[in-house]
């Protein structure tokens, strides 16, 4: 079985901690700062953004389980950065 290659890692008009509008999807319009960013898939997170619902299955560190929300990655494409002053 083949593996796939590895995507090269490109430089990207954003980084951690920028202040993004998203400027399509679901969450259009919508304004939030960069947590992480992958460069070699070209996706971002961005704070309190793109949620998406996991289901998670009781555990012994959460005998609980239950549903919980967390942010997703969207493409960088999909954000532009604005400035702080503009805001």
């Amino acid at each position: 079985m083949a593996t796939k290659a590895k995507a090269p890692a490109v430089q990207l008009h954003v980084k951690s901690g920028d202040l993004v509008k998203v400027i399509a999807g679901d969450e259009r319009g919508k304004t939030g700062t960069i947590k992480s960013v992958n460069r070699s898939t070209q996706r971002v997170i961005v704070e309190g953004l793109n949620l998406v619902t996991k289901h998670n299955k009781p555990s012994a560190k959460n005998p609980q389980g239950g549903i919980t929300k967390i942010e997703s990655p969207m493409h960088v494409s999909n954000v532009k950065k604005v400035d702080s002053a503009n805001a």
